[in-house]
């Protein structure tokens, strides 16, 4: 028997999972009889034929979205890792190399601090510095990021052998400096190491805010001449040639200890506007060759430029599955959660996309492995160039994932591949972005790789350690958390209206469940139908006297109210399964019905108008910027609306009209006391109003910044008195 890396047990819930499966498909088939029974029987008026099919296909595409919920709970699984076992397998010598990917677009957006923690807490991993590169890719090619690295790359030669040396746990310098977990290291250095990374971090801010480096800040001539580039005529962030700089090489420098250093590589891919450069698929791509050029290495590990190392063995943990013969020949990739700092108490906007990262992804560890969240995920180089059979063969035999890479990085051989191979026409007539490397096609890069790798026929892995492997920021600001998701849902109807759709092609590579899967959170956009027609419908056929459900006596009643309690209740249970609370799971439905009414269908939208051949918007980076004020009345559980979006609109529309409907069918109960027939429709103006108390609050009883705007507020009630008209006639 063998040294024992990792083990994994099936969940307890899965039986239970799967008994309620078949019961609660029983009743969605009931349901589905009832609403055939109601269009064929009852009045056939007009509205009421309208009515009776609008819920038919919303409880059909709740139904359907059911159906692809439950394919992760049909299998779920839990893993345990053995790091400690690891020296017995694997001398340090031979421990693989690995490629980091670091990702940023726009210093404004993203800034540069933050990314230089985000690397200098993956340059310190507890792993031979010599077997790691770091590939920082600027996309949004400025001298203010290269500065940032060039000041990384400095304090580096401190940071790293302290962590080294006094085995902290929090190796990003910002969140160490700011705990009190210093433990009884000396004092006196952590405060001398502390100054000396202020005044990095002052003078990164001081450029940023400058717009330009300040000439006092360049200390030698080869500074001088890197920075030159970035001011030749006609340079701008889409029209640049290729800068690559390498910051650290590990063969030369060490730290101020005297122990080697991980290699620091800036890549900033030339940019011509008369070329398509692919967003981030196309940066990661370009990293993937150039990289492949300069080390080569086994394992790359893709990052978001917010997301930092948490936990130092992490490699290691990575290293438990890799080294396993029993999981190597078809492992494709090592997928992490995304898990973040700084979430409220209650997670006011379900930031940690718990159901997504976690929930979920531990059902699909139970199949063929979890899907590829972008982030914190290590993959198999050789998983690139094709299924674990048949391997692809790049144009060049540099970038074969077999290449053993015998000169140094900065050989000037070595240097003008990279910058050839970083090229805005280099993929021209190549396989790249459709057969080899990361998927293009999709705004949503990673669902549409990791998904494209596990139909050739590579597993994943989710690994899920107490402590989190990588933390990142949250949106604290409800546009951006909206505006994020309508994206998202852009690029998931791309791939599931394309020649790859999960539900046909998936289902033939992968299996139905699995294509079920993939369908969940790929037509997130279609969930806008019912959750449009369940946030109006029933409101205003109450304005209106129009009954639309069963009375309370009628036993189709209680097939509704076993429904939604069956759905809701499972929906909080998985939640409170994964050490969650209440009061997220509440905050996360509340997000859920809001992205309903204005992600998604915005999303469809601007999907559709894209597919006409209509310019859209595109591609936006996240703000990573964070206000004081701002982050203050997150703190507190406030809402964040601040300046007027469309966005908004539906669901502040929505929450206005339920409103009406509640007082209005009170009103209606108190004259006819018809509270039978009245009952289901009340419970949902009712649920809607409860869902949207943080509306009302930022609507009336607000004064701060962060409380709606008068814009949105006026536009919402003009629709709103639209939509309810008929009721005052009536009434």
């Amino acid at each position: 028997m063998g040294t024992l890396l990792n083990t994994y047990q099936q969940m307890p819930c899965t039986t239970f999972n799967r008994m309620f499966a078949i019961i609660y498909s029983f009743a969605i088939l009931a349901l589905i009889y009832h609403h055939f029974l109601t269009l064929i029987h009852h009045s056939t008026a007009f509205i009421s034929v309208v009515t009776a099919t609008s819920l038919l296909i919303s409880d059909l595409i709740l139904a359907f979205m059911w159906a692809t919920t439950t394919s992760f709970r049909l299998r779920p699984i839990l893993r345990q890792v053995y790091p400690e076992n690891l020296e017995k397998v694997l001398r340090k010598q031979d421990f693989p190399a690995i490629d980091i990917f670091i990702c940023t677009a726009d210093p404004y957006k993203e800034p540069p601090i933050n990314v230089v923690n985000t690397a200098l807490s993956l340059m310190a991993y507890d792993y031979p510095p010599e077997k790691m590169s770091v590939y920082v890719s600027d996309d949004g090619g400025s001298e203010l990021t290269l500065f940032a690295f060039m000041e990384a790359a400095k304090f580096a030669e401190i940071w790293l052998p302290f962590c080294r040396d006094s085995n902290i746990m929090d190796r990003r310098p910002e969140a160490y400096f700011n705990s009190n977990n210093h433990g009884k290291l000396d004092e006196h250095e952590i405060e001398e190491i502390k100054s000396i990374y202020e005044s990095m971090k002052k003078r990164i801010k001081s450029v940023v805010e400058r717009g330009e480096i300040c000439l006092d800040y360049i200390t030698d001539e080869q500074q001088r001449q890197i920075i030159n580039k970035y001011r030749t005529p006609g340079f701008g962030r889409v029209n640049h040639p290729t800068i690559i700089q390498v910051l650290k090489e590990s063969a030369k420098e060490v730290d101020n200890k005297g122990q080697l250093m991980p290699n620091l590589v800036y890549v900033s891919r030339e940019k011509n506007k008369n070329f398509p450069h692919r967003f981030k698929a196309g940066a990661l791509n370009s990293l993937l060759r150039v990289s492949a050029v300069m080390t080569n290495a086994p394992i790359v590990l893709t990052q978001d430029c917010d997301m930092y190392s948490n936990d130092p063995q992490t490699l290691k943990r990575v290293l438990c599955y890799i080294s396993d013969p029993l999981t190597r020949p078809r492992l494709g990739y090592v997928q992490f959660p995304q898990r973040y700092h700084g979430v409220n108490k209650d997670d006011t906007y379900g930031g940690e996309v718990l159901r997504l990262f976690v929930v979920n992804a531990v059902g699909m560890d139970g199949l063929q492995g979890p899907n590829n969240f972008g982030s914190g995920c290590f993959f198999l180089r050789r998983a690139f160039f094709g299924g674990p059979t048949s391997m692809l063969q790049p144009e060049i035999q540099e970038l074969r994932p077999d290449h053993v890479v015998k000169k140094p990085i900065t050989a000037p051989p070595v240097i003008e591949l990279a910058h050839h191979v970083a090229g805005c026409n280099y993929e021209n007539d190549t396989k790249w972005g459709f057969q080899m490397g990361f998927m293009y096609g999709s705004l949503v890069e990673d669902y549409f790789t990791g998904y494209r790798l596990q139909c050739e026929g590579w597993k994943s892995i989710f690994c899920h350690p107490r402590r989190p492997a990588f933390l990142g920021d949250v949106p604290i600001c409800l546009n951006d958390a909206v505006s994020q998701t309508k994206r998202w849902v852009i690029g998931l109807l791309e791939v599931n209206f394309s020649k790859y759709s999960p539900m046909v092609f998936g289902a033939q590579c992968m299996g139905f469940v699995m294509g079920l899967c993939y369908a969940h959170s790929g037509l997130w956009a279609i969930l806008s139908i019912p959750i449009i027609i369940y946030s109006f419908l029933p409101q205003i056929a109450l304005l209106n006297g129009v009954y639309i459900f069963p009375e309370v006596t009628d036993p189709w009643f209680l097939l509704y109210v076993f429904l939604f309690l069956g759905a809701y209740g499972q929906d909080c249970y998985d939640f409170i399964l994964f050490d969650s609370t209440y009061k997220r799971w509440w905050n996360d439905q509340r997000m859920w019905l809001i992205k309903g009414l204005s992600s998604y269908p915005f999303g469809l939208v601007e999907y559709i108008i894209k597919q006409l051949g209509i310019a859209t918007q595109g591609f936006n980076v996240t703000s990573k910027v964070q206000d004081d004020e701002q982050t203050k009345r997150y703190d507190q559980g406030l809402m964040e609306f601040g300046s007027h979006s469309p966005l908004f609109v539906p669901f502040t529309t929505a929450s206005i009209v339920n409103l009406f409907a509640l007082i209005f069918g009170m009103i209606r109960l108190l004259n006819d006391s018809s509270l039978e027939k009245l009952s289901a429709q009340m419970f949902i103006a009712g649920f809607g109003v409860l869902n949207s108390w943080p509306v009302y609050e930022a609507m009336i009883l607000r004064s701060d910044e962060g409380k709606m705007p008068v814009k949105t507020i006026f536009i919402s009630i003009c629709f709103a008195l639209v939509l309810c008209g008929g009721a005052f006639i009536v009434l």
